[in-house]
């Protein structure tokens, strides 16, 4: 998944993923950064990662450091907003796009005080956060 956030003051917001601090990248315009985000949407049968749990839904929360609590969010639901399979593919862009839209809610996430870290930055990708390597310890809920 790609986060892009506009408007945003480094030094006074923190994006997090389920907990984690996201390092957000500077695109070269004013207040626009982006960054990747990986996790393991589901638990099929057969999978690379066995031992990592699926970490859907994926919670987006803005952390504010200046009052150290969540002021907004949204969730990613890795599935059908109804928990079902779609029975055909989409007919179009359109209808791809609506599916996607509707797996994001703009609310879910983890309001009130909380302390999220610096993000720590991969040598090998530095504008990704692996979620898949805090199995275990990143919560969202």
């Amino acid at each position: 998944m790609q986060a892009k956030v506009s408007n945003w003051v480094p030094d006074r917001f923190v994006l997090a993923a389920n907990g984690v601090a996201v390092p957000l990248q500077p695109t070269g315009r004013a207040g626009e950064f982006v960054a990747g985000i990986r996790f393991k949407a589901w638990d099929p049968p057969s999978a690379l990662h066995p031992s990592v749990r699926g970490q859907g839904p994926l919670v987006l929360d803005v952390h504010d450091r200046w009052t150290g609590r969540a002021i907004g969010g949204l969730t990613h639901e890795v599935v059908h907003p109804g928990g079902m399979a779609y029975e055909a593919f989409p007919v179009n862009a359109n209808s791809a796009e609506a599916r996607r839209r509707s797996r994001f809610k703009p609310f879910g996430h983890q309001p009130g005080a909380r302390i999220v870290a610096e993000p720590q930055r991969s040598l090998e990708h530095p504008c990704t956060l692996d979620l898949r390597a805090f199995a275990g310890r990143a919560s969202h809920g």
